[in-house]
């Protein structure tokens, strides 16, 4: 019996269920946690702690015996991986692309309210459309969905709509020339205890290595701002046609919305070459 970890809402349970298909359906069980990100859907994210709120949880129950593995959105992961245990699988990615429900960015009319959580699509969308109004946005995917019809839009990932077979409701995909996405976004990331060789063997049958390079660069962009960074932050990782590792990253503070792209062979070391690039373009500017 494969126990497995997971939040309780209807995409974590999705994503569970994709894992154990890509280990061929063993038998199994789902350990549902409550995390504190879903308890307290009255403050936002940002508030709460930012990167770690929708996993904590998670990880303790595999730390203390309850499960075997834990399965979480790649991008809800801090950038530095919590003692005993290891990733043991990054198996797939979906759509990394940030996605608008209810209207196309360039009707939204002057001043139109955009509900979304994250502060880094705030900070890129203010930079695009300094008019707009930003209000929190909480809760499931259908809560979510259903807040476009009182605002002009609301911001989700599109790979979120993509699991759940309701990419009917995207109005427009937001490329990452436009909206740079999360560390991470659209990737699954599996956990195990790092003493659990058997779990460990298993798991490497399904890890992605094209995605562990990409996701594991833009990781290790997290960990060079200090891992559990709370600033609005980007990354994407692409492999180039020679094998190298292209890394766009952005960071939004005080002086504006920067970003920066690096190239490189190696996923561990982009992180700090990218950093070192955005604050050439501090000193540019």
């Amino acid at each position: 019996m494969l126990r497995i970890a997971t939040r309780g809402s209807a995409l974590a349970r999705r994503q569970a269920a994709r894992v154990v298909e890509r280990l061929g359906g063993p038998d199994h069980e789902l350990v549902i946690i409550t995390t504190t990100g879903d308890a307290r859907t009255d403050v936002p994210i940002h508030e709460l702690g930012g990167q770690g709120v929708f996993v904590k949880e998670v990880q303790h129950a595999v730390l203390d015996g309850r499960a075997d593995l834990a399965v979480h959105s790649a991008k809800d992961l801090p950038g530095v991986t919590v003692d005993g245990l290891v990733i043991g699988a990054f198996p797939e990615r979906a759509d990394v692309r940030d996605a608008l429900v209810g209207a196309r960015l360039a009707d939204l009319e002057p001043g139109a309210t955009v509900a979304t959580g994250a502060v880094r699509r705030r900070a890129q969308l203010a930079a695009l459309r300094p008019d707009l109004v930003f209000v929190e946005l909480r809760g499931n995917i259908d809560t979510r969905l259903a807040k476009a019809v009182d605002v002009g839009a609301v911001v989700v990932a599109a790979a979120a709509l993509e699991r759940l077979g309701r990419t009917h409701a995207i109005t427009e995909y937001l490329e990452p020339a436009v909206l740079l996405p999360q560390v991470g976004q659209g990737a699954l990331a599996v956990e195990c205890r790092i003493d659990d060789r058997r779990a460990q063997q298993l798991l490497a049958t399904i890890d992605d290595p094209v995605v562990r390079r990409t996701v594991g660069a833009e990781r290790s962009f997290l960990r060079a701002l200090g891992g559990g960074c709370e600033l609005p932050v980007g990354a994407l990782a692409t492999i180039t046609p020679d094998g190298r590792i292209d890394l766009e990253v952005l960071l939004a503070d005080a002086g504006g919305v920067r970003r920066a792209r690096v190239l490189g062979p190696h996923p561990d070391a982009l992180g700090r070459a990218a950093l070192a690039a955005l604050e050439t373009t501090r000193t540019a500017r």
